[in-house]
């Protein structure tokens, strides 16, 4: 199996027809035994599906993408899995799990009106998060910010389990230091160190994921979110902010008439640490 990503500095490029980039992953028994990023040699909506149809593509993942682009890639035989967003190794590794849902279901509706700027500000719109696009500017200065860093890490719980870990991937995250695509305190970290050097942080709740906000549990009419009838308590689906920007939320209960649904990140209101080595800047 071959798999394509929308691949931009290591994440999840959210516009399909704009993107510049592919990566495109070798699958055998169901793992990743290779992967290399392509170029999209500035084709539009039109020639990208055939251009992946010519390189044997058989799944591509993506965040947004148009009803036309949808079409071509179903005529090329190609699975869609769109809404995704975030590192591309973990889309990638939640589609083998079977964990990554393809966004049929779309709605306007996140508490009152949400977007990704009513987070509080440093909110990751990449790594571990589902934000898609946003960016904060940079709360902070260091030799680093607006450089390409390649960073090896990994992260635990206060009571030492692993949560994630770069090593365990054998590849390092990319992202651009101070863009907004990492969690403030990990993006700070990286501010000021040195290619080589390995620093371990402790990060409280307002400088990771922040503090659970019970105002981002919603419940909506299952009539009014079509799809949503299929759904299943527990499971994750990729949702549309105001700007058309996908973003993921959970099922925590539902009934015959009515879906409650929580987009508070899985990480949010928790302690948590790593241990970051930096690899490469560019």
């Amino acid at each position: 199996m071959r798999i394509a990503v929308t691949y931009e500095n290591g994440q999840v490029f959210q516009h399909f027809g704009h993107t510049e980039q592919f990566k495109i992953y070798e699958v055998e028994d169901g793992k990743v035994v290779s992967s290399e990023v392509i170029g999209s040699d500035g084709q539009g909506h039109g020639a990208l599906a055939g251009l992946l149809s010519n390189n044997s593509i058989d799944v591509l993942i993506c965040g947004g993408i148009g009803g036309g682009a949808q079409a071509a890639l179903s005529e090329c035989g190609i699975e869609l899995c769109a809404g995704a967003s975030g590192d591309t190794d973990a889309a990638v590794e939640a589609y083998l799990k079977g964990e990554l849902i393809n966004s049929g279901v779309n709605c306007n509706h996140h508490g009152e009106g949400h977007t990704c700027g009513d987070h509080e500000e440093g909110h990751s719109c990449g790594g571990h998060s589902g934000c898609g696009g946003c960016h904060s500017e940079p709360a902070f200065e260091g030799k680093n910010v607006g450089k390409t860093c390649r960073t090896h890490y990994r992260g635990t719980f206060n009571d030492g389990t692993q949560f994630d870990s770069s090593y365990d991937r054998g590849e390092p995250l990319e992202f651009v230091c101070g863009a907004g695509m990492m969690i403030k305190g990990f993006d700070k970290a990286v501010a000021n160190m040195e290619v080589g050097e390995k620093v371990d942080i402790h990060l409280m709740p307002e400088e990771a994921y922040g503090q659970r906000d019970e105002e981002a549990v919603f419940t909506i009419e299952i009539a009014q979110l079509p799809g949503s009838e299929n759904l299943e308590v527990d499971q994750q689906v990729y949702l549309q902010d105001p700007y058309g920007r996908p973003f993921p939320v959970k099922v925590v209960a539902k009934d015959d008439t009515n879906i409650t649904l929580d987009a508070n990140h899985e990480m949010a209101g928790k302690e948590l640490n790593f241990t970051i080595e930096l690899v490469e800047v560019k």
